[in-house]
């Protein structure tokens, strides 16, 4: 269902953010994203440049290429419209993102290696999503290597709250699961107690990115 009508509004501004993914000949995988700004009227930039209605004034290309744990190998970029002359001489240190990794830091990394003037901060918006993206592509990342573990994903929203219908329907062995508390020498483990589902604390899976 589509968000209620509103009447007596007047369109201004459009951002269009589309993440697409492939799976790689060799192994590897490509994340991309675009991110596209229009205004719904004309608009002069500084320097007296004119933008058209409709007319991007920032289109933006990323395209990270990741292995199977997330850490990118390779990154491209390309700046198809940008509102100031400046804004292309941001990209080289784009390069600086090979070698982080989107499951571990993802944020902190984009913010140690792009953050302030080092980069552009649409670049760095369409940088801190792509994880998302790369989480619903690439399995493997949701993989554990202990069978007591839980895979990455629960814990992290509503849909999929240790204590809910979700991981009782699809993961049981995961009900009322508990992180070990920090400082724990011990292992994680899932919930032994007789009460319900809902009487069980709440408990915070790996962070994902």
């Amino acid at each position: 269902m589509p968000l209620s009508p509103v009447p007596n509004r007047v369109p201004k501004h459009l951002r269009d953010v589309r993440y697409r993914s492939f799976e790689r000949a060799d192994g590897l995988w490509d994340v991309e994203g675009e991110l596209v700004d229009t205004k719904a009227y004309d608009l002069v930039l500084s320097g007296e440049r004119k933008r058209m209605a409709g007319e991007p004034i920032h289109h933006m290309w990323i395209r990270c290429t990741i292995d199977t744990t997330l850490t990118v190998v390779a990154i491209e970029v390309a700046m198809d419209a940008h509102p100031l002359g400046e804004c292309p001489l941001a990209l080289p240190a784009m390069q600086r993102m090979v070698g982080c990794c989107m499951a571990r830091g993802w944020r902190k990394a984009i913010e140690a290696n792009l953050g302030h003037i080092e980069g552009c901060t649409h670049m760095r918006e369409l940088l801190f999503n792509m994880a998302t993206a790369a989480f619903q592509s690439v399995n493997q990342a949701f993989a554990r290597p202990q069978s007591d573990q839980p895979p990455r994903h629960l814990g992290q929203c509503k849909g999929w709250d240790f204590n809910g219908k979700g991981v009782a329907t699809i993961y049981p062995q995961f009900i009322g699961w508990q992180a070990p508390k920090p400082g724990s020498t011990g292992t994680a483990a899932v919930a032994t107690t007789s009460a319900t589902p809902a009487d069980k604390p709440a408990g915070d899976s790996a962070n994902k990115g």
